[in-house]
């Protein structure tokens, strides 16, 4: 019998007894079910014995896994009793965007669980990437992030959490005086000849990268080259005035300095904004982010897809879960 037993892996159990389903229980818990299942097979492995009866139609808990059941739910209440009193350092969050944009999503998840939360103190920062954002999450670095969570690797995803925030519409940032600037939205077809930036010389942010490409190629468009990213709505507007292509982003971006943002139609393209973070983590600010995500993503529609719209296959399947 190991002196230590990992919370994690009875969470996974208590999640698997629960629901008698692998899958489901990797999305309750907000996991890849690989992850899940190595969790079981670990914890079967440290107690000496199988806690379920696998079939390839069915789960049910045997003798042993019925015994540990009360007792493992028991640990984890009184686990997760002692992190949320004692728990008073503060949650670090990258919203991945400097403050100011038209409607962030991420800005108002944070300020709703501040109010929820007055006495907990929840930092935010604006370095931007989740790619870059992953490895600090992984390290402990950082405790929550927001961003596109299907293209991160998968080696990546399964080592993480998330949870779907908001389906966010497509647009690109262009200099005022681009042959496009002056139309209300801008199809996508009137790119042919345009080559997109999609931010390909910025390695914090493949997931985006990889979203972009993903469009362009759908549509028979092409990508601009990689340039050396900048920092700043100051700094990004100078960018945008000295290479001049447009640049691919969100409707509820900031304004750029000497730029305009047209939103992208004919079909409309989507990214699904995720809030992401590690499994284990437990901190009353994370469940009051969670929570605000939630209220104010059903009384909004956030997570509403409009129909005819572009979304690609991996962000419609975590959209599904």
């Amino acid at each position: 019998m190991p002196r230590d037993l990992h919370p994690r892996l009875l969470r996974g159990f208590v999640a698997t007894a629960e629901t008698l389903h692998f899958g489901r229980a990797a999305e309750r818990l907000h996991i890849a079910q690989q992850a899940l299942s190595r969790d079981v097979q670990s914890l079967e492995r440290a107690l000496g014995g199988a806690l379920f009866h696998r079939s390839t139609r069915s789960v049910e808990l045997t003798e042993a896994g019925r015994a540990l059941l009360p007792k493992a739910r028991r640990l984890l209440a009184l686990h997760d009793e002692i992190l949320a009193a004692a728990d008073t350092r503060a949650l670090l969050i990258d919203l991945n965007s400097e403050p100011g944009g038209a409607d962030p999503a991420e800005e108002r998840v944070l300020e709703a669980a501040r109010r929820a939360l007055p006495e907990h103190e929840l930092l935010a920062r604006f370095h931007g990437g989740l790619a870059a954002a992953a490895r600090e999450l992984l390290d402990h670095r950082l405790d929550v992030s927001f961003g596109r969570f299907a293209g991160l690797p998968v080696a990546l995803r399964g080592q993480l959490a998330h949870i779907p925030v908001r389906l966010e519409r497509l647009a690109v940032h262009l200099p005022e005086r681009h042959p496009l600037a002056g139309l209300p939205e801008v199809p996508l077809a009137a790119l042919a000849g345009h080559p997109v930036d999609v931010c390909a010389g910025n390695p914090a942010t493949t997931e985006w990268t990889d979203l972009g490409r993903r469009l362009l190629d759908e549509h028979g468009l092409a990508a601009a080259p990689g340039h050396t990213p900048a920092v700043g709505i100051v700094e990004f507007g100078r960018y945008l005035a000295r290479h001049g292509d447009p640049v691919l982003t969100t409707t509820g971006g900031p304004r750029i300095p000497g730029g305009v943002t047209r939103p992208l139609v004919d079909p409309v393209p989507l990214s699904l904004l995720g809030l992401v973070h590690r499994p284990d983590l437990r901190h009353p600010g994370l469940a009051a982010m969670r929570a605000a995500a939630a209220e104010l993503g059903a009384r909004e529609g956030w997570l509403r897809r409009p129909p005819g719209s572009w979304l690609p296959p991996e962000d419609a399947a975590l959209l599904r879960g």
